[in-house]
């Protein structure tokens, strides 16, 4: 190809800019794929909309008693394994109505010497916003928000062991009722509703919170193994009235006050850091994964020194390897001279030197033998030959025998080198001085 055929070659496709910019979107959109990966069906969806959990926004949610607690200063996490069951810190539950009351029996009583333990009821059977809304009224709803139907009483609490059994009751209220006063925790106020949802208990506990009929709307109890008091054993508080802590209650100064009161007596004071919000029984359980971990501490350092390694090596590629090509010259070179010294770079790059002696001396003995006048390249009749036009000099078999044992490139090159001398001297016809 002539410089004038390259010049008018067609320019390429995408300039270093633009291949740089489907590089970079390309690594984006595979991170983005991992991310999603790792998330699955939490990421942007619905699961779990109109339960009572600590990630839910609508009234029956405890989303606001999350953000109210962070702002306490505790190290608050939202738990969605059940490797949050293991914390020392506190840790909140917040169980469906129709919950397994063996699974949350055997939770509690593995947290007897571990950590202290909340445990708030569900109340408010809760529905999603009807879609036949006009557009205006549909306007001010935002995501997650629920419509509170009815209260309901759970019956997992009747199932748990002694000495966490109790049940509860709701006490209905007609139309126009007045909300219903509490007071305990050196507080006092009202429910954000007339019904209340409260509990009847058997056995030692303390009562924390109570209405002005006297039922139990929050207790503690703190036995040991042998359901004796232990002030070793860490406390259990039910929370038989949600509307103290959910989003519904908090909207009130006194309501709030009452739930951080609860937290702090649960924290010693706030001697315990950590508040650990379970998820898993509200269905948000999810098996760790090797995505998710990545992106997690301890193994974010590698992730992130692994796409730091990932971005040198893309820019390492966009630079010039080797010396530019010359634009004056043919496309492909030509000739002996270019074989042979795509030849030897070939050698030098697989640095193979071994591989040069044998043929070599091959090559020179047939070169020999064509001198000397003889009909095959036989390393003796060379020698013998050699020995009446050259007397005196080194055989031709001592000289290959070097060079089939040279390894490094300048004992090769001089044992060559003794090989070309001989050839070189029957050339002139001179005798070995």
């Amino acid at each position: 190809m002539s410089a004038a055929a390259a010049s008018t070659a067609a320019p390429p496709a995408f300039s270093r800019g633009g291949a740089l910019a489907l590089v970079a979107g390309g690594f984006a959109l595979f991170l983005a794929l991992l991310y999603l990966i790792g998330a699955g069906e939490d990421f942007g969806g619905e699961k779990g909309a109109g339960q009572a959990h600590a990630a839910a926004n609508g009234l029956n949610g405890y989303a606001g008693l999350v953000r109210l607690v962070e702002a306490q200063g505790y190290d608050v996490t939202r738990s969605r394994s059940q490797a949050g069951f293991q914390t020392e810190g506190l840790l909140v539950l917040a169980p469906p109505l129709f919950s397994d009351g063996k699974e949350l029996a055997r939770i509690l009583s593995e947290r007897r010497y571990r950590g202290p333990t909340l445990v708030i009821a569900s109340k408010w059977w809760a529905t999603r916003p009807p879609k036949n809304l006009p557009p205006s009224a549909q306007a001010k709803f935002k995501r997650g928000w629920v419509n509170l139907a009815s209260p309901e009483q759970s019956e997992w609490p009747a199932k748990l062991p002694a000495p966490y059994t109790f049940t509860l009751a709701v006490d209905g209220t007609t139309e126009g009722a007045s909300p219903v006063r509490w007071t305990g925790l050196s507080r006092a106020g009202s429910l954000p509703a007339p019904a209340v949802l409260y509990a009847k208990v058997k056995g030692a506990r303390r009562t924390l919170v109570s209405d002005a009929k006297g039922r139990i709307l929050a207790f503690e109890i703190q036995l040991g193994d042998n359901n004796q008091p232990d002030d070793e054993a860490y406390p259990v508080v039910f929370l038989a009235e949600p509307d103290l802590a959910n989003n519904y209650g908090l909207a009130d100064p006194a309501r709030a006050g009452a739930a951080v009161a609860l937290i702090d007596e649960l924290t010693y004071g706030q001697e315990i850091e950590e508040v650990t919000f379970d998820m898993t029984l509200n269905g948000f359980g999810a098996s760790e994964n090797l995505l998710t971990l990545a992106f997690r501490p301890p193994f974010l350092a590698a992730t992130l020194s692994l796409l730091v390694a990932l971005l040198i090596v893309g820019w390492r590629a966009f630079q010039r390897f080797g010396p530019a090509a010359r634009a004056d010259g043919p496309a492909i070179a030509f000739g002996k001279r270019q074989l042979i010294t795509n030849g030897a770079g070939l050698i030098v790059r697989a640095r193979r030197f071994g591989l040069l002696g044998e043929p070599y001396v091959a090559l020179s003995a047939r070169r020999l033998a064509e001198r000397l006048g003889l009909a095959r390249p036989d390393p003796e009749a060379i020698d013998a030959a050699l020995a009446r036009r050259l007397p005196g000099e080194e055989t031709f078999s001592r000289r290959a025998a070097r060079l089939a044992e040279a390894e490094k490139p300048a004992a090769i090159l001089a044992a060559a080198q003794g090989l070309d001398d001989l050839a070189s001297k029957l050339q002139q016809g001179q005798p070995t001085k």
